[in-house]
């Protein structure tokens, strides 16, 4: 059976406030949590006006005070920006309040532009070849009494949380692969390498004392309601956000509009529709359809989701759906 889980990168809606847009992430949470989603990721994001999602420990640990069951975790970590003892700590002591609640999603990349990089490395230079070591050291800080040095993570020592290996190119997957550990492929926004990747995740794949098998989680967009129509038209909203990534822009997250050709040029119009190539949007049976074709293909172990819908309460309805619909698969 297919997982489902929900991605946020906790948006500012237009309107909202810094508060308001932490609020509605925490809201989402509650609804995935009394829902059945299986998890709840939190992305990490630097210097973008239109995302509160900086300090994603601090919002994961929020998250899981106001739920109950659900798994919450770093869709990721960004790991050149920060000490892997650090995150260590930070993340044991997130597992010793919320015991078997917390994930710990790995990348190799910054999340930011490359001035807001350099501010935030620990070196002068870029040190995200370093990756395979640091998550060796996570490893070893999450592990047992018996495989620590001098240096310890407390209280994270014997908390054993999961890790899972991000990515948007081949380049994770073999290491993933490598270390029989949980694959992310980030399709929501980067969907081009994504049957390369996963092709050489499970054919590299070496089973490992947490893994027995491949496992692979993908990213990717939906909107889903009644109608083709009209979750078409919701999707504007999606379609905007990212737009403003291809134009460097910080806007909040905007309302639908009855046409997206009076925003875009061509080629923006190619450039967000060419990222967001793995999105399902459309009414149930359509995406029913869809999500079936997408299975047989590459038979993902657990779809995370990101639906950037303007409206709470029809973002809330479409995510019920889907979940419908996954379950029935």
């Amino acid at each position: 059976m297919t997982r489902l889980s929900i991605l946020n990168l906790a948006p500012v809606r237009q309107g909202q406030s810094n508060k308001d847009a932490i609020d509605s992430m925490v809201k989402l949470a509650k609804f995935a949590d009394q829902s059945g989603f299986h998890r709840y990721w939190i992305a990490e994001h630097h210097n973008t006006k239109s995302l509160v999602s900086s300090a994603t420990q601090v919002l994961i640990g929020h998250t899981l005070a106001q739920t109950d069951r659900i798994r919450v975790g770093s869709g990721g970590v960004m790991l050149p920006n920060h000490s892997p003892l650090m995150v260590a700590e930070q993340y044991g002591t997130l597992a010793t309040l919320y015991p078997d609640r917390v994930d710990l999603g790995l990348g190799r990349a910054p999340g930011t532009d490359p001035k807001t990089a350099a501010a935030l490395r620990r070196h002068a230079h870029d040190i995200s070849h370093q990756f395979p070591q640091d998550i060796a050291d996570l490893q070893r800080y999450f592990g047992d009494d018996d495989v620590q040095t001098d240096v310890k993570a407390i209280p994270a020592i014997g908390t054993k949380i999961p890790l899972y290996i991000l990515g948007s190119s081949t380049e994770s997957a073999y290491l993933a692969a490598e270390l029989g550990l949980p694959y992310a492929f980030a399709s929501h926004f980067a969907p081009r390498l994504m049957p390369e990747a996963l092709h050489i995740y499970r054919s590299h794949f070496v089973p490992s004392a947490v893994l027995d098998k491949p496992y692979v989680i993908v990213g990717c967009n939906a909107v889903v309601t009644d109608t083709d129509c009209e979750a078409q038209y919701l999707a504007t909203t999606q379609q905007q956000s990212f737009l403003n990534v291809v134009r460097g822009r910080g806007q909040p997250m905007q309302p639908p509009v009855d046409d997206m050709n009076a925003l875009w040029l061509p080629h923006e119009k190619a450039a967000v529709l060419h990222m967001t190539a793995c999105s399902f949007i459309g009414g149930v049976d359509t995406v029913r359809s869809e999500l079936q074709a997408f299975q047989d293909k590459f038979a993902a172990d657990e779809l995370m989701v990101m639906s950037n819908i303007f409206d709470e309460n029809l973002q809330q309805e479409s995510y019920r759906k889907l979940l419908d619909i996954v379950n029935s698969l």
